[in-house]
């Protein structure tokens, strides 16, 4: 089944909403980084949080959330854009917790201290930054409060991540409810209400239910219009010549060393795992342009 996500509004409610599933895409990062179970299951949720996070972007622009907690997971990283095009990693793919009520516990693997970090690159002078601290370690919560407190429009998330007793992620899905001025308060809540009564998405999604039969549910008895249906990927814009740039800014003392310690340089991109190799002879060339550019 393709990865997609779908967009609606309610206009005369003042709210938008968005649904998604990312199974495949969250198989592929966690058959990249080779991510034991619990590490997949947060891997995966913090890529749903960054599709849902991307639907929110307007053309051109990016988003990137760091969960910094006090888990064994140590650092959860994921960046996504306007076009759903989203990419991450986790700092410790080895983690693998004993399992809570039967699911993968990604909130002992997060923690519950540290901060949840949101960066925006909008295509403007500055980048965006807000910073909101962890309270439970469980991304879809974490989210939410930040997107109620530090961005202080009225919100309601659900995400969740489903895996087999191999560790292959069945189901990958998310739903975000946002409101838009002007709006009606009451039905802003009664529709938050609808998502926490909501069961987990992820099981419904693996019940055979879609997106839009989840945006369906919850705006029983609101008009909306579909707006949108997005096809969502995971993928990395790291490439050879952008790995070879960021050796030229090491200097030439720097590569001088390398190519004297280790007649090579071998370079693993944290976000999708594409390993790039630069013999000898490209780190001559680096120097020689080096030389005459200087």
């Amino acid at each position: 089944m393709e990865d997609y996500l779908v967009r609606v509004i309610a206009k005369e409610a003042g709210v938008r909403g968005f649904a998604c599933q990312a199974t495949n895409l969250v198989n592929e990062a966690a058959a990249r980084h080779g991510t034991q179970p619990t590490a997949t299951a947060v891997l995966g949720e913090g890529l749903v949080a960054a599709v849902l996070m991307g639907a929110l972007l307007k053309v051109q622009q990016r988003v990137a959330i760091k969960f910094a907690g006090n888990g064994p997971i140590g650092k959860l990283l994921v960046e996504g854009d306007s076009y759903g095009r989203v990419r991450g990693y986790v700092q410790h793919p080895e983690v693998d917790l004993p399992l809570k009520l039967g699911e993968p516990d990604t909130a002992a693997a997060i923690g519950n201290l540290g901060a949840l970090v949101v960066v925006k690159d909008l295509r403007l002078k500055d980048l965006y930054d807000g910073v909101v601290p962890l309270e439970t370690g469980v991304v879809e919560a974490e989210l939410n409060f930040y997107l109620n407190q530090s961005e202080q429009i009225p919100s309601a998330v659900q995400i969740g991540v489903r895996l087999d007793e191999t560790g292959r992620v069945t189901a990958a899905a998310g739903l975000l409810l946002q409101a838009l001025p002007p709006y009606e308060m009451e039905i802003v809540q009664q529709l938050t209400n609808r998502v926490g009564e909501l069961p987990p998405v992820a099981a419904l999604l693996q019940s055979g239910q879609t997106p839009e039969d989840l945006l369906a549910q919850l705006f029983v008895g609101i008009p909306y219009e579909v707006l949108e249906k997005r096809p969502l990927s995971f993928q990395c814009d790291c490439s050879w010549e952008r790995t070879r740039h960021a050796l030229v800014t090491l200097g030439r003392d720097e590569l001088e060393h390398l190519l004297a310690a280790e007649g090579q340089a071998e370079v693993d991109c944290h976000y999708c795992h594409a390993h790039y190799l630069f013999t000898a002879d490209d780190l001559q060339l680096i120097l020689l342009e080096l030389e005459d550019g200087g």
